[in-house]
């Protein structure tokens, strides 16, 4: 699947509201908010997270501009870390790999660091094809799954 990322528009937070909300989805990503369903705390969030300059956050679209999940790149110099949202019609297509590819290129600051649950297999997989390395495991308490779960953390250093 051939995709793009462009500036997130108001008309891609139902895309992103229903993928935060798809079960399947949920459980891979484990660090979720508390209430998914929660659409005011949704929309909050995200008004946050367009306002802050400091975050680069871009929607993935597919091959006929459709938006297909979201990417971004958060937090203080030094801690950066990635995040992306792929909904789960699309997974398995390299569409993550392929955002994130873009993403890091678009984004030039190095190191750039990473989490995923252990068992999300998938998600690891991606960050490894895009060149982060597993540098750790910790525990942290999933929302989704209601315990904590093992963790990998990786970092993108070049």
């Amino acid at each position: 699947m051939n995709v793009s990322l462009r500036e997130v528009q108001d008309s891609d937070l139902i895309v992103f509201y229903a993928h935060s909300n798809d079960p399947q989805g949920v459980r891979m990503a484990a660090f979720t908010a508390d209430d998914p369903s929660d659409r005011t705390r949704f929309d909050a969030h995200w008004a946050r997270i367009r306002q802050d300059q400091a975050v680069v956050v871009r929607t993935v679209t597919g091959e006929s501009g459709e938006a297909v999940g979201h990417v971004s790149v958060f937090g203080p110099p030094g801690e950066r870390e990635v995040t992306y949202w792929i909904g789960r019609e699309h997974w398995g297509r390299g569409v993550a790999t392929a955002a994130l590819r873009q993403l890091l290129d678009a984004v030039p600051e190095r190191p750039l660091h990473a989490r995923a649950a252990a068992d999300n297999a998938g998600s690891i997989r991606v960050l490894e094809k895009c060149g982060f390395v597993v540098i750790g495991h910790e525990r942290g308490f999933a929302n989704a799954r209601g315990e904590e779960i093992d963790e990998v953390v990786l970092t993108l250093v070049d």
